[in-house]
């Protein structure tokens, strides 16, 4: 009796609403209340978009470290300070307002492209760091055993950025950030000596020379915004050398307008990683630094790459040409890439002399 009565019951709700769009006045006020409707939706959406696509703040790896080792009651040993920011890096990418959004398959984060783009961005940093961490920094040898929690911790960051369920991204990246949280707790534990930090020129020059392809690959693909004729040099500088497949002696390359602001914001993204990973081996690399005379060129690429992060104050990514009317954002931002890619390439080189 039950069910048949909401049965009736339905179905004279649903003939009330045929009857109200047969009345031409109940229609117009039905589309004018669907109307405002929408038109709520979509501005509660705009504003969350925009909420969203704020860049997190900036922090400094110095205050984060000691913060973070007052809160966890932590030695400050070598390698804290650099730890730590590896890690409130992957825990902002994660818990900044509207946490990761790249793998999102609703609205409105489906629709936003920028910030995704920013997130692997800095997803490589990320990667890389914790790829040098694992590979060379934390090692005293090149047949010394890997950390192992940073065994765990560099795959885990390797992940497939986007995949929504089965498992979710977000819960493979936690597991790396909880092994790299393992590996903190044995770094600053003076009674635990299998955990290190390898504060050496060799070390911190191999990561630089990641960090130095980077810059190099971010400066290309932002200037080819505009279209550029390239000569290929690929084999330049070895008579002998060759390649597996020929290649064409000049090649035009030009970004797709659609994508020309997906490669300045993960360019952002990356380089607002990168600085943070720079300060922090500021610190703990300060006596190898000053040691090498070095550490005013460290503070130089750091100001270079600090100018790309500046506020954009245009709604959208201009693309005027090099001495056009309009802006080009990504030929500025390529501008200090490139200046800050040359001085690290010099600074890696000053760090491998003896």
């Amino acid at each position: 009796m039950a069910a048949n009565s909401f049965v009736q019951r339905s179905r004279q709700v649903w003939w009330n609403v045929i009857d109200s769009f047969r009345d031409p006045d109940s229609r117009r006020q039905l589309s004018k209340a669907l109307f405002v409707a929408i038109a709520i939706i979509l501005l509660i959406f705009l504003v969350i978009m925009l909420w969203w696509s704020a860049t997190p703040t900036a922090f400094d790896p110095k205050t984060n470290a000691r913060e973070m080792a007052a809160e966890k009651q932590q030695d400050l040993v070598v390698g804290y300070t650099s730890t730590a920011t590896l890690i409130t890096l992957a825990n902002t990418l994660l818990d900044k307002p509207g946490g990761y959004l790249t793998n999102d398959v609703m609205p409105p984060s489906v629709w936003m492209d920028n910030m995704p783009n920013w997130e692997f961005g800095v997803l490589v940093q990320i990667r890389d760091y914790s790829r040098a961490l694992r590979n060379d920094i934390s090692r005293s040898q090149s047949q010394s055993a890997e950390d192992r929690d940073l065994i765990i911790a560099e795959p885990q960051f390797n992940f497939n950025s986007d995949s929504w369920l089965f498992p979710p991204t977000e819960s493979e990246y936690r597991k790396g950030i909880k092994a790299l949280e393992s590996y903190l707790a044995r770094l600053s534990d003076p009674q635990r000596d299998e955990a290190q930090f390898y504060a050496r020129a060799d070390n911190l020059a191999a990561w630089l020379g990641i960090a130095e392809k980077r810059l190099g690959s971010l400066s290309q693909r932002l200037s080819a915004s505009v279209g550029q004729t390239r000569i290929n040099t690929a084999l330049a500088g070895d008579i002998s050398a060759h390649q597996s497949t020929l290649t064409q002696n000049e090649k035009v390359t030009k970004t797709p307008w659609l994508e020309i602001d997906d490669v300045f914001y993960e360019s952002r993204g990356s380089i607002w990683a990168m600085i943070h990973l720079l300060k922090a081996a500021e610190h703990d690399f300060a006596d190898v630094l000053q040691k090498k005379n070095a550490l005013i060129s460290l503070r130089q690429i750091i100001r270079e790459l600090e100018a790309t992060q500046a506020t954009v104050w245009s709604p959208i990514i201009l693309n005027g040409s090099g001495f056009g009317l309009f802006a080009n954002h990504s030929l500025v931002m390529a501008s200090y890439v490139s200046r800050a890619n040359a001085a690290m390439m010099d600074l890696r080189r000053l760090l491998e002399q003896g």
